[in-house]
């Protein structure tokens, strides 16, 4: 259960613009408030182009606020704060680095040496079931390998928050359920505050504590539901379950007159 702690995140009427090719300018969200607490995991989801990942960029400091603030620990975030892993959809791996030495950049980059770099990257392939892959490079591997050198190149920093932008979406069903279960069970007992934007409701409820719904564009939170599933959770079973199925019909109430209109926008301008 987690406890009422100060909001690790919070963004606060935060609204981001970015000019339009051509003249004009494109609002992404408006006046978006969102708090997150320490070990709380939120997943986000809403139609497609709505703001989603712009909303992770606000928190990741990789772009500012046009309006309204985001914290991080009570700081205004003025540039990227530390702590922050960020798993983006495509991967994010060197391919002329080894498997080990793609994992190791991270604590490289901190200033740790080569071999403290490489002995802990080694800790964390053994825990993501890659040790005996060190040797290899990016393109050897299947997609949901990659993935979870990707999940151990997130995770050997220890950060305080993880910003996941559709992570698992370009893998297949059962890889896609597998990586679900690993991330749950590797997030387990970190008390990573998790910022999970999805297209796929199934595996937002499978995942997070909260989800919570953006409007079409040009988005704000329309909604939140608490997802009071028992954890530890088996990804799998747990969508069987009645709780997980009425939870699921709720959000896409919630959801479904979001996305009808966004689809209807965008058969307007074409």
């Amino acid at each position: 259960m987690l406890q009422a702690t100060k909001p690790l995140i919070e963004l606060r009427d935060a609204t981001k613009r970015f000019p339009k090719n051509g003249g004009g300018i494109h609002t992404a969200i408006r006046n978006v408030n969102l708090s997150v607490a320490p070990g709380e995991f939120v997943a986000v989801v809403g139609p497609t182009g709505c703001g989603k990942s712009t909303t992770l960029s606000l928190i990741s400091g990789l772009a500012p606020a046009s309006e309204g603030q985001t914290f991080v620990r009570d700081q205004v975030v003025s540039g990227i704060p530390q702590g922050v892993g960020y798993m983006f959809q495509t991967d994010a791996t060197l391919p002329w680095q080894s498997v080990l030495d793609n994992v190791a950049s991270g604590p490289r980059y901190q200033g740790e040496s080569k071999d403290d770099a490489r002995e802990k990257a080694r800790g964390w392939l053994k825990r993501v079931g890659l040790e005996r892959f060190e040797s290899y490079y990016p393109h050897q591997l299947s997609g949901g390998m990659r993935k979870r050198v990707a999940l151990a190149q997130t995770l050997v920093n220890e950060p305080e928050i993880m910003l996941m932008d559709e992570p698992f979406s370009a893998l297949d069903v059962q890889t896609r359920q597998l990586m679900q279960a690993e991330l749950l069970r590797l997030w387990s007992g970190t008390n990573a505050a998790v910022v999970f934007v999805t297209h796929d409701l199934e595996e937002a409820i499978a995942l997070a504590d909260r989800v919570v719904v953006m409007t079409a564009s040009p988005a704000t939170i329309k909604a939140e539901f608490p997802v009071n599933l028992e954890r530890p959770r088996d990804v799998e079973e747990v969508r069987l379950t009645p709780e997980f199925l009425a939870i699921y019909r709720n959000v896409w109430n919630s959801l479904r007159e979001e996305v009808e209109q966004a689809r209807t926008a965008t058969s307007l301008a074409g």
